[in-house]
């Protein structure tokens, strides 16, 4: 990909790796103030087509210039996790953000049970977004809301789960491969599955492998973008 101030303000789909413990908007955020530098450009139009929570990695799809005008267009592509599930246990984030709430037991969880119950969560299915998410309500960030201890009645959406299989049996832990549409919340995913098998579940990995046709073997690190900006 060549980056110059032409090919940034005609408008570029970058894909990103996004490390663990950035937000989506620390990456947007970074480039954009690189790009501004490295052309000595008063502002930019850059922003990412498809949140990826802070304690996810993988691929963020990264637009500038005129490419910001069809983010909405690659929001509705679809996406590929790969996912470790943590059954036993679960928090209130459905993931790794907050402490362990409960505890359920797992003597009677197998891997057939497993590969069993992938059916009930293949198709299209309705789900409850976490509370700990960047979801607004009523103006207010979920995640503001759940810190401050408050609970809300939130709506099931309809999502679609294209395809579920089980990669690798670490018991407790089991890996996933999961493509799914726009909207679907792979934490909600963890947290219904371990209700279904009587037991809990929360989301202990998650990396976004591909978003319709851009992969993450083709994603460039944040570092290496910086680097080949101070090269021009």
């Amino acid at each position: 990909m060549i980056f110059n101030k032409n090919s940034v303000i005609d408008g570029l789909i970058i894909p990103v790796f996004k490390p663990l413990n950035w937000t989506s908007f620390d990456v947007v955020k970074k480039l954009r103030n690189d790009f501004k530098k490295a052309f000595k450009l008063k502002k930019i139009k850059v922003g990412h087509a498809g949140t990826l929570d802070p304690l996810a990695t993988g691929l963020l799809l990264v637009c500038t210039g005129k490419s910001t005008k069809i983010i909405e267009k690659l929001q509705n592509l679809e996406k590929t996790y790969l996912a470790t599930f943590y059954f036993g246990k679960t928090t209130p984030s459905f993931d790794m953000e907050t402490d362990f709430d409960k505890s359920f037991p797992i003597d009677h969880i197998s891997e057939n049970l497993i590969i069993e119950t992938l059916k009930y969560f293949t198709g299209n299915i309705e789900q409850k977004p976490p509370i700990y998410s960047a979801l607004k309500f009523k103006g207010t960030r979920m995640y503001e809301i759940a810190r401050k201890g408050e609970n809300i009645d939130i709506d099931f959406r309809n999502v679609t789960i294209h395809e579920f299989k089980m990669l690798n049996n670490n018991f407790p832990e089991f890996d996933f491969k999961i493509r799914c549409s726009k909207g679907t919340y792979i934490r909600s995913l963890a947290n219904d599955f371990g209700k279904k098998i009587k037991s809990g579940a929360y989301l202990k990995y998650l990396e976004r492998y591909s978003i319709g046709k851009y992969t993450l073997k083709d994603s460039y690190t944040i570092g290496s973008i910086s680097k080949a900006l101070l090269n021009n």
